[in-house]
């Protein structure tokens, strides 16, 4: 059975094969047992003993080694093709024009032109059937052009603005 974890950015490929671990194709050695409360285990591994602890929370799994604790996902291999139908697409790289989600009345442009701008940042306040709406940044970077004015109107997807 194929599993994949993933730590921090790290994705590890797990296969399990009876007796056999292989962690990104490579055999691994180990032996990991429960010892007595639930959530407390011992591992070997390369000639060296550990103690864990695990806290498991459906798919999530929090990792206490040595006093440092490691978040882990894991997902088996049918739960990785569901997730991966789930997650949203990714933003193209290069220029991105922000959009007016409806139409409605620029109140106010909380960025400038070369703005550096992070991922869920404010950049238009935009009123629209008499209340405001904050429009936010869909992913980081720098705001190449302001296309709208305040107190200008604009219809929906109308460009407000272009960032790189």
């Amino acid at each position: 059975m194929k599993y994949y974890a993933r730590i921090g950015q790290n994705e590890y490929e797990i296969e399990i094969d009876g007796d056999a671990l292989l962690v990104d194709g490579e055999p691994v050695d180990i032996d990991l047992r429960q010892t007595g409360d639930p959530e407390l285990y011992s591992l070997l591994y390369d000639g060296r003993s550990y103690e864990l602890l695990v806290e498991e929370d459906r798919y999530h799994y929090g990792v206490t080694l040595r006093g440092d604790r490691y978040d882990v996902l894991v997902e088996d291999e049918r739960q990785r093709r569901l997730n991966a139908g789930r997650r949203l697409p990714t933003l193209p790289d290069g220029e991105l024009a922000v959009l007016a989600p409806i139409p409605g009345l620029v109140v106010k442009i909380l960025v400038e032109a070369g703005d550096v701008v992070e991922e869920g940042q404010p950049l238009v306040i935009l009123e629209a059937m008499k209340m405001e709406n904050e429009i936010r940044a869909r992913r980081g970077g720098t705001i190449s052009r302001i296309q709208a004015q305040p107190g200008q109107r604009v219809e929906q997807n109308g460009i407000l603005l272009m960032m790189e």
